[in-house]
């Protein structure tokens, strides 16, 4: 069966309700849409459909050692699709989200969804757009790539996602340049399974910012911020010795512990060819493709359906829209802005 490619200007009201019902519908289909971020624009596609992930890697002519990370409508959503969280990770959600802020997570094992080669984690993140918010909080969780073929720019106008990626999106939502203001960068990549968590990919959030809500975070060179690196010098060589010891065994953790991902996310760190080519592409903002393991905390296990509607299990029931209208579920404790 054939399917029509839909272009709407969501910049006009009617248009844009218009657009998100399609969107919606292409969703359901397991189909790919574009829709505007507050970095580029993105392809995105049903996080819990197998099929519909594929489709997108495939739209863009990457493989399945490049997952995209997945955009959230709200912080409570968090807690549905990841494990053991911890503390510092609540904090930066809370100060920086919605914004240009991914966390890579230990994923909920109880999760029957496929986004590649993940080795265990989710990388989420809420964006800070309103086009994007007012999808998300209809489908729920979307997985997200920047909106161009590998190897080239990403867009920033659905226009230009057209020019790359055609008819196989189904829906395009047009709601001009992004970002609205400001030099085009992608977001602040921060590994929080490890400790102390470590940035992985430089981006719109210094690590400046973020040490001042995470003080132990390390850099993108597994250096902690010098001010405390002063304070806690070594008095003997030795000592000194046993710091950089320390530093290595956090390098290495941190190498094995890097899920491969692409655009808003990370290069494969086993692929030069696709590390260079992130690298280039997070100048940009385009990424040109610019984007575990842990026993489920007390109470029933998280459900395809809890993660959708942005709850996990234990907590006070409230009402959360999901596709197709609302549904009570298990509100996870609130730590961070909505997007």
């Amino acid at each position: 069966m054939n399917h029509v490619t839909s272009r709407f200007d969501a910049r006009d009201s009617q248009q844009l309700e218009a657009g998100l019902e399609a969107a919606r519908d292409a969703l359901a289909q397991n189909r790919c849409i574009v829709m505007p971020t507050d970095t580029v624009y993105g392809i995105a596609a049903d996080a819990f459909s197998a099929q519909a992930v594929a489709t997108l890697l495939a739209a863009k002519g990457r493989g399945r050692n490049m997952p995209p990370p997945v955009l959230i409508p709200q912080a409570a959503t968090m807690d549905g699709l990841a494990i053991d969280i911890p503390a510092f990770a609540r904090d930066l959600a809370a100060e920086f989200w919605p914004g240009a802020l991914t966390l890579i997570l230990h994923a909920q094992p109880s999760l029957t969804w496929d986004l590649g080669e993940t080795r265990g984690t989710v990388a989420l993140r809420m964006p800070d757009d309103e086009v994007a918010r007012q999808l998300l909080r209809s489908t729920g969780p979307l997985a997200v790539s920047s909106a161009n073929r590998t190897g080239h720019p990403a867009a920033a106008t659905a226009e230009a996602a057209f020019g790359q990626l055609g008819e196989t999106v189904e829906v395009y939502l047009e709601a001009g340049a992004r970002p609205i203001a400001g030099e085009a960068l992608s977001s602040t990549i921060v590994d929080c399974t490890l400790t102390p968590p470590r940035v992985v990919r430089a981006g719109a959030i210094s690590v400046e910012a973020l040490r001042v809500v995470v003080p132990d975070l390390l850099d993108t060179d597994g250096q902690p911020d010098p001010a405390l690196t002063v304070d806690a010098a070594p008095s003997s060589d030795e000592s000194g010795a046993g710091f950089e010891q320390a530093e290595a065994d956090v390098n290495d953790a941190a190498a094995e512990a890097l899920p491969a991902s692409d655009d808003f996310l990370l290069p494969d760190a086993n692929s030069d060819s696709d590390s260079a080519e992130a690298e280039a592409d997070a100048d940009s903002d385009a990424d040109a493709d610019s984007d575990a393991d842990a026993d489920i905390a007390s109470g029933p296990a998280t459900t395809h359906s809890d993660a959708k509607s942005g709850t996990s299990p234990g907590a006070a029931p409230v009402e959360t829209q999901n596709r197709g209208g609302t549904e009570s579920g298990d509100a996870a404790g609130e730590s961070a802005r909505t997007p």
